[in-house]
């Protein structure tokens, strides 16, 4: 995928755990509304986040782009503002992939006809384009549960599972 449009919560994640290169090499350009940077870089230099100087440094650096809704898109799943933006952004970029984790954000991009993809996607599609390789998955796996991602241990252990296939048939 060359573009999209991430919500606040896989950015914050993957900026914890030091993948942001692993972001930037899935996808060349990553868009976020206003509430998104709100929320991850001024809010989160407020509380001394490193993870929100990550996210500014790929700002400055160009990949990142922050963007202005001019109309929000409504929905009749109830969404936080910042997720509401992200579909809205995406619809009036013609972007059609958003990084969200929540279910209910998701929801709602598949009804606007969007494509959700979450922090744990975007490891997986590195894994599967060779741009990461399967120790690195386990280990930023590992940092963003640690970071407090939430996923069930069949999930999980599900997901490891994928992540396991994928690496064998790079192998094969």
């Amino acid at each position: 995928m060359d573009r999209l449009v991430s919500n606040a919560t896989p950015l914050i994640y993957l900026a914890q755990a030091d993948q942001m290169m692993t972001l930037r090499a899935v996808a060349r350009e990553v868009f976020i509304p206003q509430a998104v940077y709100r929320e991850v870089v001024v809010e989160g230099k407020r509380l001394c986040e490193t993870d929100a100087y990550r996210v500014d440094k790929g700002i400055r650096e160009g990949w990142i782009v922050v963007r202005e809704v001019e109309k929000i898109h409504t929905t009749e799943i109830p969404l936080h503002p910042g997720e509401a933006e992200v579909i809205s952004l995406a619809i009036e970029t013609s972007i059609t992939t958003v990084l969200m984790d929540d279910g209910k954000g998701r929801a709602a991009s598949e009804l606007a006809g969007l494509e959700p993809i979450g922090a744990i996607g975007i490891l997986l599609n590195a894994l599967k384009n060779h741009q990461i390789d399967f120790d690195q998955f386990l280990s930023t796996l590992q940092a963003i549960v640690r970071a407090g991602f939430y996923l069930t241990e069949d999930v999980y252990l599900k997901v490891i599972e994928v992540a396991r296939a994928i690496a064998a048939l790079h192998t094969e």
